[in-house]
């Protein structure tokens, strides 16, 4: 379901589902492509089940570090990941406000490669807003490049 507040890019990845898959579901291959570069991620603790936790750190260029804590609520292996900021593991809530519930969706593509699905779900229009001007698009379609290169190499 996508609304007013629902922020999303769909792409065509060359890589087979399953290594898209595992890039996605596996730290030391999240790390490599999480983020545009400059940015980099140097902690990324999975537990893709559902209540599972995940820990990711982002850092910037000119020392910024940016912790993300959140939690699976949906794992379809292999297909869907639905994650948020609300829950930090276990169904415990997060110490602040929520700002987004995020999801990814895969399926074959005709030629092998994958089509992907990454969305995010906002808790209100600010912060829908405030995730577009952080530079949602092209955030996101970079780092969806640089998931596409890591995959292909596996």
């Amino acid at each position: 379901m996508t609304d007013e507040r629902t922020l999303k890019i769909i792409r065509h990845l060359k890589a087979p589902r399953a290594y898209v898959w595992r890039c996605w579901s596996e730290g030391s291959l999240l790390k490599q492509w999480y983020c545009p570069k400059s940015w980099t991620v140097s902690i990324a603790e999975l537990d893709v089940r559902p209540g599972g936790a995940s820990y990711i750190v982002m850092n910037g260029p000119a020392g910024e570090e940016n912790p993300m804590h959140g939690q699976y609520v949906e794992v379809v292996d292999g297909y869907k990941q639905t994650f948020t900021d609300a829950y930090v593991g276990d169904w415990v809530p997060g110490s602040g406000a929520p700002f987004m519930t995020g999801y990814v969706i895969l399926s074959d593509a005709p030629d092998g490669g994958t089509h992907m699905e990454w969305g995010a779900r906002h808790w209100s229009e600010e912060s829908k807003k405030q995730h577009e001007a952080m530079g949602f698009e092209a955030g996101w379609n970079a780092a969806a490049d640089q998931l596409d290169a890591v995959a292909l190499t596996l």
